[in-house]
């Protein structure tokens, strides 16, 4: 019994894995962004939850 046509993939390319070890070959920085400081957006936040806002 043979798989049906839907079953049968064409061999690929390898571009994912390229581009992944591309990617990872790259300066750290495209990996690791630094966070931002827990500025004023927090502190918005807090006031939010505690003015019993939800949204």
């Amino acid at each position: 019994m043979t798989k049906h046509i839907a079953d049968k993939r064409s061999p690929s390319s390898g571009s994912r894995v390229q581009q992944f070890l591309r990617l990872s070959r790259s300066p750290r920085e495209t990996w690791h962004h630094s966070r931002p400081a827990a500025g004023s957006s927090r502190l918005i936040q807090f006031l939010r939850i505690a003015r019993g806002r939800s949204a």
